[in-house]
């Protein structure tokens, strides 16, 4: 997979040959993990599928990050980790709290945001870090709305995410940047059963109470947690490699600011074309003696699930790599599948369509900075993309006359 100083939406050699020369391939992965690597987009989404044959239990990047064990017991709330019964009623409680409607209601105070941060940028001096003066912002401000706390906590919730997704991250890391964040929720948590409010999760807990077996502290606290950390890098890894992809073929870039209203399309392309919300690969683990792609796997077995590859598969749409932002979207896997397909997958496209439509609207002589060839790339990521994207520009609009 793509490393280090190399653009995180190309794949390797290796990796583009694998889908049609060796499927399903046998690996060392970076902790010490032997796994088949599966490539094939309906191989992938057969293994996201049936989490009773492929479980979760040892979570999606321990082959990935040295401080996760794959073998350390599953604690209550950690529903990412979770398979059927369990992870099922932690995420019905969820899931209705992000769904297309409860999400679309939240648009007006996304393009606040968005709009607030561009005008920031026209103070400028014509000159910015797309990462740390607007999508990073936007995604912890709408957090932080979702959650009802204060966006100067803002560091904690950020370090933490950062931390985790660190390949060379240690045990003792990880229980470092936890504790803290743990102690934060817990704190809210209580806070919010003596005074609910109409925050994400007061709602989560009021509904948690009508159910047959209410939600206890820690549950809540460690699927707070699970939402936090995803969310910010997921949203921030497409925005940030998705305007990089545009920026390296400027042709749909100009196709995108001429039709700002293809941003939708856009987004689902985007994903598609590599800019996954997920890392790269995902872990799982076989339960039973079983098959995939017609190769026999044991109980105990691990497989690696390679996003990038099955959403560049011919089976999936015809011309992979090509980025073609009219494309109409096809069922991508880049917020998975299945069980444990991305909770948050409808929060992370409403801010990324008004991110893109709202900045190629007011800024449409947006570009970038620097030559392609002179972007770094953060190290040591399981979420790999730039590590800055400077961008430059003649004009801002106004919000009003960019509508």
């Amino acid at each position: 997979m793509p490393e280090g100083q190399q653009c995180p939406f190309a794949l390797t050699s290796e990796m583009a040959r694998l889908p049609a020369e060796s499927p399903v391939t046998e690996v060392a992965c970076p902790t010490g993990i032997n796994a088949w690597l599966i490539t094939r987009y309906a191989d992938v989404r057969e293994v996201f599928a049936d989490s009773a044959r492929f479980s979760s239990q040892p979570g999606s990047i321990a082959h990935l990050v040295y401080g996760l064990d794959p073998d350390a017991p599953i604690v209550e709330g950690d529903f990412p980790r979770m398979d059927g019964a369990e992870h099922l009623r932690l995420r019905r409680a969820i899931a209705p709290e992000l769904s297309p409607r409860q999400v679309e209601e939240l648009r007006p105070t996304v393009q606040r945001i968005v709009d607030g941060l561009i005008d920031e940028l026209a103070a400028a001096p014509g000159s910015a870090d797309f990462c740390t003066q607007l999508i990073t912002p936007v995604t912890t401000q709408v957090i932080a709305g979702l959650l009802d706390v204060p966006y100067a906590d803002r560091g904690l919730f950020q370090k933490t995410a950062t931390t985790l997704f660190d390949t060379t991250t240690s045990r003792d890391d990880v229980i470092e940047v936890g504790l803290p964040l743990f102690e934060y929720l817990l704190k809210l948590v209580q806070d919010r059963r003596q005074n609910p409010g109409a925050d994400f999760l007061s709602r989560i807990i009021t509904r948690g109470e009508r159910a047959e077996r209410p939600f206890t502290d820690t549950e809540l606290v460690m699927t707070s947690a699970a939402l936090l950390v995803g969310g910010f890098a997921s949203t921030d890894t497409i925005a940030t490699c998705g305007l990089l992809a545009l920026f390296q073929q400027p042709a749909q870039l100009d196709r995108l600011r001429a039709e700002p209203e293809r941003a939708g399309n856009a987004v689902e392309e985007l994903i598609r074309f590599g800019t996954s919300s997920l890392p790269g690969s995902v872990l799982r683990r076989v339960t039973e003696d079983t098959h995939i792609a017609g190769l026999p796997v044991s109980a105990g077995d691990y497989v690696v699930a390679v996003v990038q590859t099955a959403n560049r598969d011919e089976a999936l749409v015809s011309d992979p790599d090509l980025l073609d932002v009219g494309r109409k979207p096809v069922p991508h896997l880049g917020f998975g599948h299945g069980p444990h397909q991305c909770v948050g997958q409808q929060l992370a496209r409403l801010q990324l369509k008004v991110v893109f439509e709202t900045l190629l609207r007011r800024i449409p002589t947006v570009r970038l900075a620097v030559p392609f060839e002179q972007i770094v790339y953060k190290e040591h990521s399981v979420v790999p993309g730039p590590a800055a994207l400077p961008i430059t520009w003649d004009a801002v609009l106004p919000a009003r006359e960019a509508r």
